[in-house]
C-alpha cells in the first residue's frame, strides 16, 4: 500500500451513490458491521449479504477496546472481533481484496486512537490503497480533525464524515459542515448507538433543521432497527443507518452456517420500503 494516489472507485464514490439514489427517488441505505465480527473469515460473506439485500453504501466497523460510543451490542461485537485477531490492519486487507467486487462506497467507522497510532498520513495512505471511500472518525470533533486528519485524507481523495447531534448547536453544524465531505452523520440519539423501539418525536424537525444549513446529504441513524423506522427516516433524511440490529443477528447467528443468508434477508426486508 505505497500509491499516492486513490483507487478509482468502480461507482464514483459516495457522492456518486447518493445521487443514484436521489435520481431513483430514495433514501440511501447504509448498513454497519464490525470487520472481524464473528471472524475475518466470515466478513467478506457478510458484507456480500448487505450488498445482495440492498446496501447502497457500507459502513465497516474496526474493532477498539474502549468504543465509548457505541451501545452494548456493538460493543459485544467489537469485542468478538478483537478476540478473533481483528486490527486496522486486517480490516484495510479485507476491503483491498474485496472492494472492487462490492461494487459500493466503503466508510471506515473508527475511533482516533487506531489512526493516530498508526500516523495520520500513513493511515490515509493505506486506507486509499485499499480502496475505502470514506472515515468517520466517531470521536473526533470537526475542529480538531481539520487540523490534521481532513487534509490528510482529502490529499487522497478520501472523504471525511462528522457526526452531529439533536444537541449540537447552530456554530458546530456549521463546523462539521465545513470539514465533512461525502455526507454528514446525523445521530438520532444524543447518547450512544443502540435499537430503539421508537424514533424520537422530535427527529423530523430536527433533521429538517439541520438540511437547511449542510450542502451535503444527511444521514441518519443511531437507534433505527426496524422496516417501519427505516421508512419513517427516509421521509426525511438522504440516507438511513442501521447497525446493531445487524450487528445483533450476526451476534445470535454467529455458528449458523446461513449466517450471510439470514443477513441479506434481514437487509432486504429493511430496505423493503425505500424499494417500494
Amino acid at each position: 500500500m505505497s500509491s499516492r494516489r486513490k483507487r478509482p472507485s468502480r461507482n464514483g464514490g459516495i457522492a456518486a451513490s447518493f445521487a443514484a439514489c436521489r435520481k431513483q427517488r430514495r433514501s440511501a441505505f447504509i448498513p454497519f458491521l464490525v470487520a472481524g465480527d464473528p471472524s475475518l473469515e466470515a466478513t467478506p460473506d457478510l458484507l456480500r449479504a448487505l450488498v445482495a439485500g440492498g446496501a447502497d453504501v457500507i459502513e465497516l466497523g474496526v474493532a477498539f477496546s474502549d468504543p465509548i460510543a457505541d451501545g452494548p451490542t456493538i460493543q459485544r461485537g467489537s469485542h468478538r472481533a478483537l478476540a478473533a485477531g481483528s486490527s486496522l490492519s486486517a480490516v484495510l486487507g479485507i476491503v483491498e481484496r474485496h472492494r472492487e467486487e462490492l461494487g459500493v462506497p466503503i466508510v471506515l467507522f473508527t475511533y482516533y486512537n487506531p489512526v493516530h497510532a498508526r500516523g495520520v498520513g500513513t493511515f490515509a495512505a493505506q486506507a486509499a490503497d485499499s480502496g475505502v471511500d470514506g472515515v468517520l472518525c466517531v470521536d473526533l470533533p470537526p475542529d480538531e480533525g481539520l487540523r490534521e486528519l481532513q487534509p490528510a485524507l482529502e490529499e487522497r481523495g478520501l472523504d471525511s464524515i462528522y457526526l452531529i447531534a439533536a444537541t449540537s448547536t447552530r456554530e458546530r453544524i456549521d463546523r462539521a459542515a465545513a470539514a465533512s465531505n461525502g455526507f454528514v452523520y446525523y445521530t438520532a440519539r444524543s447518547d450512544v448507538t443502540g435499537e430503539r423501539e421508537d424514533l424520537i418525536p422530535t427527529l423530523a424537525r430536527e433533521v429538517k433543521r439541520v438540511r437547511r444549513r449542510v450542502r451535503l446529504p444527511v444521514a441518519v441513524g443511531f437507534g433505527i432497527s426496524t422496516p417501519r423506522q427505516v421508512e419513517e427516516v427516509a421521509k426525511v433524511a438522504h440516507g438511513v443507518v442501521v447497525g446493531s440490529a445487524l450487528v445483533r443477528l450476526v451476534e445470535e447467528n454467529a455458528v449458523e452456517p446461513d449466517l450471510a443468508a439470514r443477513l441479506e434477508r434481514r437487509v432486504g426486508e429493511l430496505t423493503a420500503p425505500l424499494r417500494g
